[in-house]
């Protein structure tokens, strides 16, 4: 009998430096106030953004220092791998596996470099096998959790019995540039923070969910909506103030263009479970999907205590819903640079 994909386990991580939102306004108003002129009415960005506190691979003062693109992509591999073993590891502990048990890791990371990619570098640390398939995902940013999710489902299915085990970390705070005079950059430190999330996926009898299906949906001619740039002292944010109008205008069309593949409509689905990008991204999408005010609670509780992580943030939320019991059908969203939104259903364990 070949069983369902199911999603079997989840952990996660955060690193050890506590970024209380208040600190991280001091600092930024220490780094720009005297050199850009319209600091104080963006300085309001870090009271409306929802945020209590972040955690960061570093500590704040780190970043009011001047570094370059090498003493940032060293803090990535290591902030990175440290989250990848913690994120890891307690999911395949809640999954009563061990390292050595899985066949495939899917990767998914943009917000540094690592070649050899991040699993390879904590192979021998967790224990893998020597003969497991190694499968880096880069350039999703926010949206690579659910399709880094979905990537695994397809693995599990073509080799039924398989462990996949799919790690989302991200190191968003290395974004903090105190060189960088752009509006973007300013939201960026009163948003990012840094978090792991890991998923064990498998075609089994078990699990907490059944994957049921997953898609994506990309908007032409949006390229310059979210993304980097990069230059010698590092990655550079690129966001365009006009993402919570935009995803209010167009996310619904997504969602319904996805779920009608599968023969559903927004009225199938209990719950979404939406990428908290930030206060005003959350209230345009329980608008877009016209949810009333307040549904997106677990969205918001995340948002509050880690800000947002990139790629792991949805997982964090999954994780919330997990702990209070999934209804019917969850469906799990995102939107990252591309622009993208992804999306991954899920029907709860009977």
């Amino acid at each position: 009998m070949q069983h369902s994909v199911k999603l079997v386990s989840v952990g996660t991580a955060v690193p050890p430096h506590v970024i209380d939102q208040g600190d991280a306004a001091r600092a930024s108003h220490t780094a720009f106030s005297s050199r850009f002129g319209d600091f104080e009415k963006l300085a309001r960005v870090f009271e409306t953004s929802g945020i209590q506190r972040r955690y960061g691979v570093r500590p704040i003062e780190w970043y009011l220092e001047t570094s370059g693109w090498p003493e940032r992509n060293l803090a990535h591999i290591e902030g990175a791998g440290a989250m990848f073993v913690s994120a890891a590891s307690k999911a395949l502990a809640s999954a009563g596996l061990s390292a050595g048990d899985v066949d495939t890791i899917v990767t998914v990371s943009s917000t540094g470099i690592a070649t050899p990619s991040l699993e390879a570098r904590v192979s021998r640390e967790l224990g893998f096998r020597d003969d497991v398939e190694r499968v880096p995902v880069f350039g999703l940013g926010c949206a690579g959790g659910v399709s880094g999710l979905s990537i695994a489902s397809r693995l599990a299915a073509s080799r039924p019995g398989s462990v996949v085990l799919v790690v989302a970390v991200e190191t968003c705070t290395l974004a903090f540039r105190m060189d960088k005079l752009t509006k973007a950059n300013i939201v960026a430190t009163a948003l990012f923070g840094d978090g792991a999330a890991a998923c064990v996926v498998r075609a089994s009898e078990a699990g907490l969910a059944e994957i049921e299906f997953a898609g994506q949906h990309t908007w032409p001619d949006t390229l310059d909506i979210m993304g980097w740039s990069v230059d010698p002292e590092g990655l550079g944010v690129i966001f365009d103030r006009a993402i919570p109008p935009f995803a209010e205008t167009h996310v619904l069309k997504g969602v319904t263009s996805i779920l009608a593949r599968s023969d559903l409509t927004p009225a199938d689905v209990d719950r979404f479970a939406c990428h908290p990008g930030g206060s005003k991204v959350i209230t345009a999408l329980e608008s877009a999907l016209k949810l009333s005010q307040g549904t997106l609670d677990k969205e918001r509780e995340v948002l509050s205590d880690y800000g947002n992580m990139s790629s792991p943030t949805a997982l964090f939320v999954l994780e919330k819903l997990l702990a209070h019991g999934l209804p019917r059908r969850t469906v799990l969203t995102a939107m990252g640079p591309g622009f993208t939104l992804s999306c991954l259903s899920l029907r709860a364990a009977a």
